[in-house]
């Protein structure tokens, strides 16, 4: 017997936004008016998974991976590609 693999939607509703940063749904709303994570996807009720985990991450204080492919291009322009 295999498990099937989970596949977490990229887009999610407000609810599910709140269970993924293990927030209620209102401070999901709020954390949206103080500029700490996105809004949803324009002209639709769901959020970016992806740029909610770039929020956190800015947020956090972590690297949004930005230095790791500015180091790629630099050395590629080195090495003539």
């Amino acid at each position: 017997m295999t498990d099937a693999a989970v596949i977490t939607p990229r887009a999610l509703t407000r609810e599910q936004v709140a269970s993924y940063l293990g927030l209620s749904p209102s401070a999901v709303s709020d954390w949206q008016a103080r500029g700490l994570i996105p809004g949803p996807i324009p002209g639709t009720r769901r959020w970016d998974r992806v740029a909610i985990d770039r929020a956190m991450d800015r947020i956090s204080g972590l690297s949004n991976g930005d230095e790791a492919e500015d180091d790629f291009s630099a050395w590629r322009r080195a090495n003539g590609h």
